[in-house]
């Protein structure tokens, strides 16, 4: 057993099976949780978890990690400290692009919301069931249809309308945003392609010269469904400190249906 195998022990002896409903009347040999159960819990083999526990396994991936810290509950410190011993720790250089399990508990409690992260380049890492219903979903998108200032500046989302207005302040917030981020990351090299891709745009270039620096905060758009037709939303955008992830929150407009059609949306999914 490995060091990495010895704190998953750890972590999995230390599980209350019963405030994770998992409790039986079944003799337990073990004061946490079975192997079996965390392996439900993650989503993996417990085969795998068994190699991982002993040292036999190769170095999970980041996926994997993530989901043994969403089944372990653990601590925005101890996953870090899983991904180090899996050898996936953050390169200083680049931007962040895992979800620390603190943020996976705020999106749980927010399916009645579309929602999505993005990391510090725009680039969509994870939405949520009505996030996908509302825009379409992303799992069927290319690379540069899950980058936001992509799918902005080429025009690439059919599913959203803006006015001139919404449109003009939405794009010089985003490129003020991306601008503060290629300072904070001035060696990433995605960083550098997206800038260099989108300076071949006019709008992109022109706001670029402007020089603005700032944190992009909120929006407001209109996202047009094939069923249930206009929906209305505002946009709020909560960036993570420690991360440099982006929450954005997409809320129905009072005074609308918005809210209505959102759940014409998520009814079928229920």
């Amino acid at each position: 057993m490995n060091e990495l195998g010895a704190v998953l022990r750890a972590w999995r002896d230390r599980m209350d099976p019963a405030a994770i409903d998992l409790a039986d009347a079944s003799p337990r040999r073990v004061a946490g949780l079975r192997r079996g159960e965390l392996a439900t819990l993650a989503g993996i083999s417990v085969e795998y978890v068994a190699r991982l526990e002993q040292g036999r396994a190769a170095t999970p991936s980041a996926q994997v990690c993530a989901s043994l810290a969403r089944a372990l509950r653990l601590s925005d410190d101890e996953e870090a400290h899983l991904m180090r011993l899996a050898g996936l720790a953050a390169n200083p250089g680049r931007i962040p692009g895992l979800i620390p399990g603190s943020l996976h508990r705020v999106i749980d409690q927010l399916d009645g919301t579309p929602l999505a992260v993005y990391d510090a380049a725009w680039r969509l890492l994870h939405w949520n069931r009505l996030f996908a219903a509302t825009f379409g979903d992303p799992a069927d998108a290319t690379a540069d249809d899950r980058n936001a200032m992509i799918v902005q500046f080429e025009s690439r989302n059919p599913r959203v309308r803006q006015t001139d207005a919404e449109r003009v302040y939405f794009e010089q917030s985003l490129v003020a945003d991306l601008r503060a981020t290629g300072a904070r990351y001035p060696d990433d090299p995605d960083v550098a392609a997206l800038i260099s891709r989108l300076a071949g745009n006019d709008r992109f270039r022109r706001l670029w010269a402007l020089g603005d620096v700032a944190v992009h905060e909120s929006a407001h758009k209109t996202a047009v469904h094939p069923d249930v037709g206009a929906i209305p939303l505002d946009t709020s955008v909560l960036t993570s400190q420690t991360t440099d992830l982006r929450l954005v929150v997409l809320t129905p407009r009072p005074g609308t249906d918005a809210r209505e059609k959102l759940d014409r949306l998520l009814a079928p999914a229920r």
